[in-house]
Parts: structure tokens; C-alpha cells; sequence
């Protein structure tokens, strides 16, 4: 930060907008369900913007790589910050209706969030492609590090302040303040210098995806690196069963889910905040697969808790919170934030290979590509194990999944020996 001023603006804008658009994303969830009082509703919310996401990650990178990366930048916030102040009028005049006894409708939720989803993909797979054009390659990494720091701060103070809000000043306000935040993630991006292609690219289009998909398969290290975290996100997002073991499991109802949920992201917060040692970490190959190993392992370490409640090892338990089993409930906090930690070393080493391995020319597309396999590896998570809860128990896929996850990355690390080699003073392909 004090070696490129521009990078600060950035990151302190990022952290501050962030902060509104994880109290926005509570807000809508709340807002859908005081005015339809449907889960299913609520959940859509995410499903419906999926598909959007996907596209937007991947055109979004083509505009990145075509263009000059700050306009791309203002264009995607300004979209962001209009579908915001669109949820803040709707939910006014939502406010005023209920009033007489009725309300709006909750498409309109759908669209608006879908286009602040869309949006905010945009802006998340350009940002990232910028780091290298304002830094120096050996403080790449340490970015990396800030970003789990700002998404730390993000997924705690985000929600909870969407609740104090939205129960002290109503919807409408509490949309308003995610507007006011956002103008300090628009400052950020417009202080940046004009950053345009280096080397001539396609336009976004069929020959600019061809172009980024015959790069990938020409590296096999960045490859990797998207499939590690397929894995490790496929078969260790235990979120999805959080109300369930809350209400019949550990006990505690939904203040169990907050605690869980928090301590997760504490777990990449400390992470960030202590990531010093990363810039004297070379073997990223190494540092990766041993990451996501011990992710596994505290996955396996949660199903564990949760199999030992569900076969009566521990007494009886309510969903309130005077009849939580206060054992369970801290052996699964510190569970989740290891997986938390875990996860952001993964990540800032995972992010640093794409960022500095690559061309600038390719940076755009494959940030796209990677916030596809984010936005996409969570979901199949809570598919994989909402199935598998059903039909055999809570524990099941914590458990079968932290000993796959394990088992995989083990093989993987054997099978190509490259990746294992990865050193970050010699980046390669």
C-alpha cells in the first residue's frame, strides 16, 4: 500500500464497498422474506443470478483484456451503484404500500440483484487483473493477502450490520447506506491511471473465448489451480447444513448459525492479517496442496463433531440458545475457521500463480474464468451435500467429503509433479 498509492485507493475503496454489498445481499434475503414469507423465495435470490454470474465472469474478462481496464471498472460500478439506488426505490415504495396493506412484488428483487450480481462479477474479475499493472511482481502475493483481510471484514461486518440496520432504520435506509458505502469503491476505481491493453487482443466474441481456452490448456499450473479449488469446494462447504444442525444437533437456532457462519470468515480475517510470512513462501505448488489438505482435515473434523452429536454422545439439545451444547458448538466454530484459514493461504497463493504466470493479455479472461469456478464450485457444495444429508445424515458429507478432499489433492500432487514443483521465482505456465 505504500508503495503504490494507486493500489490503497483500490484496496481501502474495495473494503469499504464490499462491506455494503455483503449488507445488501442480507437485506434483499430479509426484504423477499417479510413480503412473501417463503425460504424458497429467498433462496432464489442466488439461483436465479447463477447463470448471469457465469456469463458476466467470463465476458467480463474479454472486456478486460479488449479494453482499457479502468473504463471497464467505472462502467461495471456505475451499473452496480444504479441497480442499488433501483433497490433502494423499490424498497420505499414497498414501505409506503405496506402501509395500506399491501406490497410490491418480488421479481423485481430478482432483476435488480441479478444485475448488482452481474456487475459486481465484472468488477471483481478486472480488478483483480489490475494488481499487476500497478505492482511490483514480488508484492502481488501480499495483495492477494489484503484481499482476505478486506473479505474478512466484509463477511462479518456485512451481515451484522444488515441486521442492526434493517431493525433500527428499515429497508429502504439500510439499501441507502450500501449506496454511500459504494461511492468509496467508485473513488478508488476512478483515481486509477488509464490502463489500456499492452498488446493487441480480440474483441470480446467467439475467437476472443477461443483464444483464452487454447491458453489454458498450454498451462497446466493455472489449470490446476482451478481445479484444486473445484475440489476442495465441491466436497467441503458444509454451510448448507447449518440450519439444520443448529435447530436438531448442536441446539442454538439461529444465533448458533451467526456464530458458525462468523467464524469462518474470522478464520480468513487472521489469515490475512497475519499473512507476512507468504512473501518468503516460494514452493506455491507445495504451499497449495498442503492448504487444502488441512482444509479437509477440518472439514473431516466437523462431520466428526456433528456425527458424535447425532449418534448420543452428548446429551439432548433445543434451538435456543440456552440449550446449545456449548462442546459441540466451539469444537465446530474452531473447525470452520480453520477451514476459513485454510482456505485464504490457498487462495492468496492460488491467486498470486494466476496473476503473475500469466500474460497481461490473458489476465482479464482468466480472472473471468476463475470467478466462474468460485461462483460455481460453492453451489455444487451445497448441491453435494443437501443430497447426501438426505439421504443418509448431517455428518455424512463433512465427513466422506474432508476424506476426498484429502485423498484427491494427495493424488493430484502426485500425478503432476510440475505443479508440485511450482516455484515463484521461476513462475511458469
Amino acid at each position: 500500500m505504500r508503495h503504490s498509492p494507486a493500489f490503497a485507493r483500490l484496496w481501502i475503496g474495495a473494503a469499504i464497498s464490499g462491506i455494503g454489498a455483503q449488507l445488501t445481499i442480507v437485506a434483499v434475503g430479509l426484504q423477499i422474506y417479510d413480503i412473501s414469507r417463503s425460504t424458497l423465495a429467498v433462496s432464489l435470490v442466488g439461483g436465479i443470478a447463477l447463470l448471469p454470474m457465469i456469463v458476466a465472469g467470463i465476458w467480463g474478462g474479454m472486456l478486460a483484456d479488449a479494453f482499457d481496464r479502468r473504463a471497464v471498472l467505472i462502467v461495471s460500478a456505475v451499473a452496480g451503484w444504479m441497480s442499488t439506488i433501483a433497490l433502494v426505490v423499490l424498497s420505499a415504495v414497498d414501505a409506503a404500500m405496506s402501509s395500506g396493506g399491501s406490497r410490491v412484488e418480488v421479481w423485481p428483487f430478482y432483476v435488480f440483484t441479478t444485475i448488482n450480481a452481474v456487475a459486481a462479477t465484472i468488477t471483481q474479475a478486472t480488478r483483480s487483473s489490475v494488481y499487476p499493472r500497478i505492482l511490483p511482481t514480488e508484492l502481488v502475493s501480499r495483495a492477494s493477502a489484503l484481499n482476505g483481510i478486506a473479505m474478512g471484514i466484509q463477511l462479518t461486518v456485512g451481515p451484522a450490520l444488515a441486521g442492526v440496520l434493517v431493525a433500527l432504520i428499515g429497508f429502504p435506509l439500510t439499501f441507502a447506506v450500501d449506496a454511500v458505502l459504494f461511492t468509496a469503491g467508485f473513488l478508488g476505481i476512478l483515481t486509477l491511471p488509464k490502463l489500456p491493453p499492452l498488446t493487441a487482443t480480440a474483441r470480446p466474441g467467439l475467437q476472443s473465448l477461443r483464444d483464452g481456452m487454447a491458453f489454458l490448456k498450454r498451462a497446466p499450473n493455472i489449470r490446476m489451480s482451478f481445479i484444486v479449488d473445484i475440489i476442495a469446494m465441491s466436497f467441503g462447504r458444509p454451510f448448507v447444513l447449518l440450519p439444520a444442525v443448529a435447530a436438531t444437533v448442536i441446539g442454538g437456532g439461529p444465533i448458533t448459525v451467526g456464530i458458525l457462519t462468523a467464524a469462518a470468515a474470522i478464520g480468513t480475517f487472521m489469515t490475512g492479517l497475519f499473512s507476512g510470512p507468504v512473501a518468503h513462501v516460494h514452493r506455491y505448488g507445495i504451499a497449495i496442496g498442503r492448504a487444502i489438505t488441512v482444509y479437509g482435515a477440518f472439514i473431516l473434523m466437523f462431520g466428526l463433531v456433528i456425527a458424535a452429536m447425532q449418534t448420543g454422545w452428548f446429551g439432548p439439545v433445543g434451538a435456543d440458545i440456552a440449550h446449545v451444547n456449548v462442546v459441540a458448538l466451539v469444537l465446530a466454530a474452531v473447525a470452520l475457521a480453520g477451514t476459513g484459514a485454510s482456505d485464504e493461504v490457498s487462495a492468496i497463493f492460488r491467486s498470486t500463480i494466476l496473476l503473475v504466470a500469466a500474460p497481461d493479455e490473458m489476465r482479464g479472461r482468466l480472472q473471468g474464468i476463475f470467478t466462474v469456478v468460485v461462483a460455481g464450485g460453492p453451489r455444487i457444495g451445497d448441491l453435494y451435500a443437501g443430497i447426501l444429508a438426505s439421504l443418509v445424515a448431517l455428518w455424512f458429507p463433512p465427513v466422506l467429503g474432508g476424506l476426498m478432499i484429502m485423498a484427491l489433492i494427495a493424488l493430484l500432487l502426485r500425478i503432476y509433479p510440475a505443479f508440485r514443483a511450482y516455484d515463484a521465482r521461476n513462475p511458469t505456465l
